[in-house]
């Protein structure tokens, strides 16, 4: 899900895009570790602020640190970067366009040119664009592209909220994950799963997440997964407890069944290239992407091996099936 304030891989490209706009900062991510009951963990202070939230704007906000639950176990990564998806895709297509590349919005691809087995192009409905190499980078809707190219890409969308609360005080300066997080993205359960990760903005506001669920395109609402959401929020900072929440929004991260994203050339379709399958982190890794897709196009030996990433590993394989490593 393309939500604010994604982690980025290669920020420092997009920290600062066209007009003086920052995309991109460094934050720094803390992951906690927890035990027992939510909002039961910590001393006379955590009692105070279970109470009535007082006492969490002293020496501990001061410090930078996120007054909640006293947490087990933390690791703090202090290098990380985040960046405003929507800013950053922005600034992403103005260098498209800087550098010659045509954009062509509200016109789907309806099928693919063909010279025998190789892809040679893709149909809209308005025209037919010939092109030496395609590549889908349909997100969500790969799967549903690589169809009509007749190969079986497993990307299927997995529904996410995040709520957005009132203005607050400047009290949480990183993003702090539990680390249940991990097992959530981790899990291959349909299920609606669910782990805290909690986020200030510059606004003031903040940004509360995660679930996953899959549920096809059901953009409906889902009261239960907003309410997992709030209370997770309140079990990592107690504070948050009596805020208000000003609106919620839901999106579809591309997942893949592997939970590893799809990268590299179709042998199924040749001419054909994927990027796709990132789920969460797609914003993170679009830049690091680009860079092997870019290498694999012009014949260079990619930064990292692609194998793993390969589209055709969907596919039932023949006994002597032999796959080449690029």
């Amino acid at each position: 899900m393309a939500g604010p304030g994604r982690p980025a891989a290669g920020g420092r490209h997009l920290r600062r895009g066209g007009r003086g706009r920052e995309q991109g900062r460094t934050r720094g991510r803390l992951w906690t570790v927890h035990s027992g009951r939510p909002g039961q963990a910590g001393g006379p202070a955590a009692r105070r602020r279970r109470r009535g939230g007082t006492g969490t704007r002293g020496a501990a906000a001061r410090r930078g640190a996120a007054p909640g639950r006293r947490p087990r176990g933390r690791l703090p990564v202090p290098q990380d970067m985040q960046v405003q998806p929507m800013l950053a895709a922005a600034h992403l297509l103005r260098l498209a366009r800087r550098a010659g590349a045509t954009v062509l919005p509200h016109e789907p691809v309806t099928g693919f040119l063909r010279d025998g087995e190789r892809v040679t192009g893709v149909r809209t409905a308005r025209r037919a664009i010939p092109a030496g190499s395609v590549l889908n980078a349909a997100g969500t809707w790969a799967g549903q592209l690589a169809e009509l190219a007749g190969v079986r890409l497993p990307v299927a969308p997995r529904r996410g909220f995040i709520l957005v609360t009132e203005p607050l005080p400047a009290i949480i300066r990183h993003k702090v994950y539990l680390a249940d997080y991990v097992a959530d993205v981790a899990s291959g359960s349909a299920a609606l799963q669910s782990s805290p990760v909690v986020e200030g903005t510059r606004s003031g506001t903040v940004l509360i997440g995660a679930t996953r669920e899959r549920v096809g395109f059901d953009a409906a609402m889902s009261l239960p997964a907003l309410r997992r959401l709030a209370a997770g929020a309140v079990q990592l900072f107690p504070v948050l407890r009596d805020v208000a929440v000003i609106r919620a929004y839901r999106g579809f991260r591309p997942y893949c069944p592997d939970h590893l994203p799809v990268i590299g050339p179709d042998p199924r379709a040749p001419g054909l290239h994927h990027a796709c399958g990132h789920e969460g982190a797609g914003i993170g890794l679009s830049l690091g992407t680009a860079r092997l897709v870019a290498q694999v196009l012009v014949g260079d030996r990619p930064d990292l091996d692609t194998y793993p990433f390969r589209p055709e590993r969907f596919a039932p394989r023949e006994p002597n099936d032999q796959h080449r490593r690029i």
